[in-house]
């Protein structure tokens, strides 16, 4: 049976038949078959329709706390106090688009009989849907409505420009930064120079906002730039549009350590944490180590941090995923030829690296090839799928989970540094003298901790975070990167045995 014909029968046993004003049955039950379809061969543990269904529900109640679903006899009801809004046969069946069009009528007789409902509309009532459902699945799983849907695409994708960051200094539009690899950087643009012409519209006397506005635009359309360089020569090019994603990773050197910053994971995070290791050996004088940090990244791409890893790891595994879905279940790999083999490699990591960053720290410390210090990171490694919806929306859906190559789960553990900041100095010291003696202070806290499997309780993944609790990040770090770089023996003593 077609959709529209099943709500209309479905319909037909609520209060009124017409729709209310306001509120699109028919779409909100095309959102509904569609997501469920989606999420019932996906979802980490298996949920039926019905209960997913249900679930949503509640979002009724949550509009209007004088709403109610319940089931009765075989029946689902919606009331109120006074009265039954809509009394629908539960189907015997687990068909996502019969499910749909019962949560689609049932909504509609909510809007007819509920001021809230009514007033929330079509797309507040499909947020409050999905908001319920997944308070019951886990805390990453989303619905994103259509007009916040196109600026995730939008951020997760960079927007057409020249790859430009403007601000104000006096009178002047400077450039913050020219993103590597933009069109701005290809012809020349630095960061400093100054901009004075865009498209022949001089600059003077608008906005940084403004300014950026008239270089941004469809991709693969023409913007002229006029600017002056730090050296006073006024230059002009013609440039194209391009979709640059944000800059993800900013090198320097200190001393005879590279430091990387890398403050997410996009598109482009492996080639430019490639292209700067290097860089960095083929210069004059090669770094002494290499220090990657990941304090306060929120994380981004799985398989950028997999690339990422890629570039410093030998063959081998990098992590696994596993879930319902045969798509979600992979074994991760690194490739050959890594950059930089016999340089020391330090991570840092603090209580707010998430994700892909803890995916590329959880690789290089359990492969051997570096070595974690800070404090024990966020914990989280679920994976989620997009799917995009009728109404232009997009669900995020969390369909499996990360394990670092030694099989332990990032999820709720995060990583355990080898060495540990957020004690304080004095532990701090002690553990440092120790390495420098070639013993690791950590390393039955750390056994224990990549020996953990799944499931594990809240009481046990607290007990082994207990030895370096979360944190964020400090000078204590870097400092303590540059003493094991500066003491091969120290390092190699906190380094976890490469896996065979």
């Amino acid at each position: 049976m077609r959709l529209g014909a099943l709500l209309l029968l479905l319909l037909a046993g609520a209060a009124r038949a017409e729709p209310s004003p306001g509120f699109d049955p028919g779409m909100t039950a095309k959102v509904y078959a569609a997501a469920l379809a989606f999420m019932v061969p996906r979802t980490l543990e298996p949920v039926p329709v019905s209960q997913m269904t249900l679930w949503g529900l509640r979002g009724l109640t949550a509009l209007d706390p004088m709403l109610n679903t319940e089931q009765r006899n075989g029946r689902l009801l919606l009331t109120q106090p006074d009265r039954v809004l809509a009394d629908l046969a539960i189907p015997d069946n687990e068909d996502p688009t019969t499910w749909a069009a019962i949560a689609a009528g049932l909504s509609d007789a909510a809007a007819l009989g509920s001021a809230p409902v009514r007033n929330a509309g079509t797309r507040g009532v499909v947020q409050s849907f999905f908001d319920e459902l997944f308070n019951h699945l886990d805390a990453y799983s989303r619905y994103v409505p259509p007009d916040d849907a196109g600026e995730d695409i939008e951020r997760r994708h960079g927007e057409a420009g020249a790859g430009l960051t403007l601000a104000r200094r006096g009178t002047a539009i400077v450039v913050q930064e020219a993103i590597q690899d933009g069109p701005a950087a290809v012809a020349g643009i630095r960061h400093g120079d100054v901009i004075i012409a865009v498209d022949g519209r001089p600059v003077r006397r608008h906005t940084e906002d403004v300014v950026a506005g008239w270089i941004a635009g469809p991709a693969d359309t023409d913007v002229v730039i006029v600017w002056r360089g730090r050296g006073g020569r006024t230059r002009t090019a013609r440039l194209q549009r391009e979709v640059v994603p944000p800059e993800t990773v900013y090198p320097a050197r200190v001393g005879g350590i590279l430091v990387l910053d890398v403050v997410s994971f996009n598109q482009t995070t492996d080639i430019h944490i490639g292209r700067a290791i290097g860089q960095g050996v083929a210069a004059t004088r090669p770094p002494d180590g290499i220090v990657i940090d990941l304090r306060g990244n929120r994380g981004g791409l799985l398989r950028q941090a997999v690339a990422a890893s890629d570039a410093l790891l030998p063959a081998g595994i990098v992590a696994f995923t596993v879930g319902r879905d045969k798509e979600a279940s992979r074994i991760w790999r690194s490739g050959n030829d890594p950059l930089a083999p016999d340089v020391p490699v330090v991570v840092l990591v603090d209580g707010r690296s998430a994700s892909a960053a803890e995916i590329l720290a959880a690789a290089l410390a359990d492969r051997g090839r570096g070595v974690v210090v800070g404090s024990s990171t966020l914990g989280k490694g679920l994976v989620q799928v997009i799917d995009p919806l009728p109404d232009g929306g997009e669900l995020f859906l969390t369909w499996s989970r990360v394990l670092a190559p030694r099989g332990w789960p990032i999820q709720g553990l995060g990583v355990l540094p080898q060495v540990c900041t957020s004690r304080g100095q004095d532990a701090l010291q002690r553990q440092l003298g120790a390495l420098a003696e070639g013993t690791q202070p950590m390393a039955a806290a750390i056994a224990a901790h990549r020996t953990a499997r799944m499931p594990l309780s809240p009481a046990e993944i607290v007990a082994l975070r207990s030895p370096c609790p979360a944190s964020e990040g400090r000078d204590l770090d870097f400092d303590t990167a540059r003493t094991l770089i500066d003491d091969p023996a120290a390092y190699a003593a906190a380094l976890l045995p490469p896996m065979r």
